[in-house]
């Protein structure tokens, strides 16, 4: 390429992030932007660190907890599941029964035998176990309890708590590239009253069409001067809203195209989790102004033969985050990024007749990156002291995400999820964020 046609396309790009960006966006996104021109002298508002990173991994169909972070210690635990129970670890496998990893400092439990990527993490300090998270009265539907955790709600009703935390700290205007999804649809916890975030399956489909649709926008200097850059749409019309979001649509499949066409600095397993935290891992290594990531796995609702599908999981799973962080590390980036992995329920103690589990309550939630203190957090749910043959919460998961919100994002967790939660201390000032 030559250096009239890359300086031509470096002011094009520049050009319509500009173009896109109204009077009223927040200031963590406009800084974003206008870093891409190389202004020297951006720094960041005081006390809003717009450089840190969420990222949300589901597990749905709900996670047998009991088999991820192993009681192994409690003969109940055996008691319950003489099909399916992993063993202690150093003893010899069993019917297909593998020992439990250890876990250093964490006396009687320890983790599934495939979550070695995990068992990494956390012997490195990077991995927070945060146990018995639920809420009161659960409920055992699938899609109200996930409707829960998502609008971080116990009614399961209005926006989403990710939403939400846009709509408050964004000054009433939606964040074009705030939030992404990877899959079909961008899930409720990310919906909100303001903020609607991008989500897409695959990289390659998510293209502007407009240049197919409307042979002027081919050229951008046309596109630019549309949207009021250089004169054209009145302030406040709605010529010129469909105008921004046109250009917020462009410049986002465009900057998301680039980024994930780059190989990424550390192998990747071949699976669906492992795709979705690549695609996740090659827009943090851009510079996306992207402040929350969304990825999902499902296959957890093992009501029969469970050992080998959920065995099968927990490699995707583990082997999955661990690469993920690994590429962050190598990016310079896991400072800037904190995990969060949850599923909307656990299962019941006992095992069932078809060699499976039955919709529980409580589980585990996994949070991961250099940020974290690392470790155990909470009690292991007694298996006797039950809610109807399940584990009672001792962790509220409003909790977790007060936590997050109030220590990492450093937003108001009381205004976002409409009340005031006693949330553990999780996040060290290790990060240069």
């Amino acid at each position: 390429m030559s250096h009239d046609a890359f300086t031509r396309r470096l002011f094009l790009e520049r050009s319509l992030t500009l173009a896109s960006l109204a009077a009223t966006v927040p200031c963590f996104i406009e800084r974003s932007a206008l870093g891409m021109l190389g202004n020297p002298l951006l720094s960041s508002q005081p006390g809003v660190p717009d450089d840190r990173i969420l990222v949300i991994v589901q597990l749905g169909g709900g996670n047998d907890g009991l088999n991820t972070v192993v009681p192994y210690g409690s003969p109940d635990y055996f008691n319950a599941r003489p099909q399916i129970a992993l063993r202690a670890p150093g003893s010899a496998a069993q019917n297909g029964q593998q020992p439990a990893l250890e876990l250093a400092n964490a006396q009687g439990i320890g983790l599934h035998p495939n979550l070695t990527g995990f068992k990494e993490l956390y012997d490195g300090g990077l991995l927070s176990i945060v146990q018995g998270v639920g809420y009161p009265n659960p409920n055992r539907s699938h899609f109200t309890s996930m409707d829960v955790w998502h609008t971080g709600r116990l009614d399961a009703k209005g926006s989403g708590w990710i939403g939400r935390y846009f709509d408050n700290i964004c000054n009433g205007t939606p964040v074009p590239e705030g939030a992404v999804a990877i899959g079909r649809t961008a899930p409720l916890a990310m919906q909100g009253d303001i903020q609607k975030p991008i989500a897409f399956e695959n990289p390659s489909l998510f293209r502007w069409l407009g240049e197919d649709l409307h042979g002027a926008m081919k050229d951008p200097y046309d596109a630019i001067n549309r949207a009021g850059a250089v004169g054209g749409a009145a302030a406040g019309t709605q010529r010129e809203f469909l105008m921004r979001t046109a250009l917020d649509a462009q410049v986002a499949s465009e900057r998301i195209r680039a980024a994930v066409a780059k190989q990424p600095l550390v192998p990747y397993p071949q699976h669906g989790l492992a795709n979705q935290l690549k695609t996740i891992g090659a827009m943090i290594r851009a510079e996306m102004p992207t402040r929350v990531y969304y990825a999902s796995i499902g296959g957890f609702d093992t009501h029969g033969g469970q050992l080998g599908p959920h065995g099968n999981l927990m490699r995707q799973l583990g082997d999955s985050v661990l690469a993920f962080q690994n590429d962050l590390k190598a990016q310079g980036n896991d400072g800037r990024v904190v995990t969060m992995v949850f599923s909307e329920f656990g299962r019941r103690v006992r095992q069932n007749a078809s060699g499976g589990t039955d919709h529980g309550t409580a589980a585990p939630v996994f949070l991961v990156g250099p940020a974290l203190k690392g470790g155990v957090f909470g009690n292991h749910p007694s298996l006797t002291d039950l809610d109807q043959g399940d584990l009672k919460y001792g962790v509220d998961f409003r909790s977790v995400y007060a936590s997050l919100l109030e220590d990492w994002m450093k937003a108001p967790s009381e205004k976002i999820l409409r009340g005031r939660f006693e949330k553990p201390e999780l996040i060290v000032a290790r990060s240069k964020a």
